[in-house]
């Protein structure tokens, strides 16, 4: 269930029971438990003592919740019982924001109103669109022994969403699923290829609810790669009788340190091609997710990105906008909605969804929303905003930008900062040349290009 939602539910419910909603040290908690963070991971980065959240805020939370649902909440059980009691006893009483919507079609919930689309779209949502022939593609693919499966798009084209789905798949096939995200990874661990792999190793090891007994297969003498390959074969893989599909997200945020990438990346590639020597491996299959296409320089023979199963997620369709705008309550019979729609957003799959569903509150119409997309008063201000905050830290990256909205043409960049840019949806490529993402993208940094003459792409 998406974590927003999820939020709104407990806060409603909080308030019937105790008159009091979630306060921002308890909905930090709760974030805390879904990106699996400790208390004291939580209460550091948010200023707080160490002792804070386990001594104080979290035993006064998991009172509140038990109370609540019935059952004794843990910070170990919390985000099964939430989800469970959230679909189970609330969800249902949800009602339509508006009476007057178009009916959904028949495979959709008509007691479900859209919830404010924030990161993934989760698994019970009938706003999902499924991308039948990739989905099947994968779902064949990872019951092969030894698969490794490649999913590239730039950010907020539906690579999580897609991945909760193929996790769920395995899930329901009996294997085990291991899902880790890179980019919460601290940067000292990411930068030093032997800590890495010992956090690769001891994450997969309490998934598998094993001790993690790294210093009784870690060698010095034979050197990390091996000693990690060990602990997989003897270890991890020797523990279990069912296929293991480990999902690396965010595996980009390994580009950014090239050292390590260059042995990581061809480590997994050794993984995969040891299934085709030793049956123990064939339980071991690989989700690899990024961002980008690799700017890494690795021997054909060592990267992970030339083998497997490729999926590259693009944008929606206008047929699939209009279908999905039904889902939303549109009567878009006439695909003149979703062609206008797409002249601004190009069926970038986020920016679709948070229209579809601002259009479905009857708050604003398509013309007001067109209009205003562009602008500080329009409904993608916060996710302009964010670009240009990447955009101002980064010079160099804002010079390159700026070249591709000033050309007439396609430009090439520099390698490094075509993958970034394009990894944040701020360009699409084809080959080697760049062109603006979309129309919203052009007009608006070409605006606050007049407006503060791009102070910040022509500092030297």
């Amino acid at each position: 269930m998406n974590l927003d939602c999820l939020f709104e539910i407990v806060d409603r419910l909080l308030i019937e029971t105790h008159n009091r909603p979630l306060n921002s040290t308890e909905n930090l908690i709760l974030r805390g438990i879904w990106e699996y963070r400790t208390y004291n991971q939580m209460a550091i980065e948010a200023g707080y003592s160490p002792g804070y959240f386990t001594n104080v805020v979290a035993p006064e939370l998991f009172g509140r919740l038990s109370e609540v649902i019935g059952q004794r909440v843990t910070k170990k059980n919390c985000r099964v019982l939430l989800e469970s009691y959230a679909i189970t006893k609330a969800a249902p009483k949800t009602k339509p924001l508006r009476q007057d919507l178009t009916r959904f079609p028949p495979t959709v919930n008509q007691d479900t109103s859209p919830c404010y689309p924030s990161g993934s779209v989760p698994l019970d949502s009938p706003f999902y669109l499924e991308r039948s022939f990739l989905e099947e593609q994968v779902y064949q693919e990872i019951e092969k022994p030894g698969a490794l499966i490649r999913i590239k798009a730039p950010r907020e084209m539906g690579k999580t969403s897609l991945l909760l789905r193929i996790l769920d798949y395995a899930n329901r096939q009996g294997y085990c699923t291991i899902s880790l995200n890179l980019e919460q990874v601290e940067r000292a661990i990411l930068s030093d290829l032997n800590q890495l792999l010992r956090w690769l190793c001891a994450n997969i090891a309490r998934h598998l609810q094993r001790q993690p007994m790294l210093d009784e297969y870690w060698d010095e003498d034979l050197g990390s790669k091996i000693s990690c390959t060990l602990y997989f074969q003897e270890y991890l893989l020797e523990s279990i009788n069912t296929p293991l599909i480990l999902a690396l997200d965010e595996v980009n945020q390994i580009f950014e340190h090239p050292q390590v990438a260059k042995d990581f990346l061809p480590l997994l590639r050794s993984w995969h091609e040891e299934a085709k020597r030793l049956p123990i491996w064939q339980k071991l299959r690989l989700l690899v997710v990024h961002s980008t296409d690799i700017y890494v320089p690795l021997e054909l023979n060592q990267s992970p990105f030339n083998v497997g199963l490729p999926i590259q997620l693009d944008s929606f369709s206008q047929q699939e906008v209009q279908q999905l705008a039904q889902r939303y309550g549109l009567n878009w019979t006439d695909g003149e909605g979703a062609r206008q729609l797409m002249a601004m957003v190009g069926g970038h799959p986020a920016l679709v969804h948070l229209a579809l569903y601002h259009l479905s509150r009857r708050e604003i119409t398509l013309l007001q929303l067109l209009e205003t997309a562009p602008t500080a008063t329009g409904i993608y201000h916060n996710h302009l905003q964010r670009h240009w905050a990447t955009l101002a830290k980064q010079p160099e990256l804002a010079r390159a930008f700026d070249t591709v909205l000033n050309a007439t043409e396609p430009v090439i960049l520099d390698p490094l900062l075509s993958y970034k840019l394009s990894s944040m949806g701020l360009i699409k490529l084809s080959g080697v040349q760049a062109i603006a993402g979309c129309e919203l993208y052009r007009r608006y940094f070409r605006k606050l290009q007049l407006l503060s003459k791009f102070d910040i792409s022509l500092t030297k």
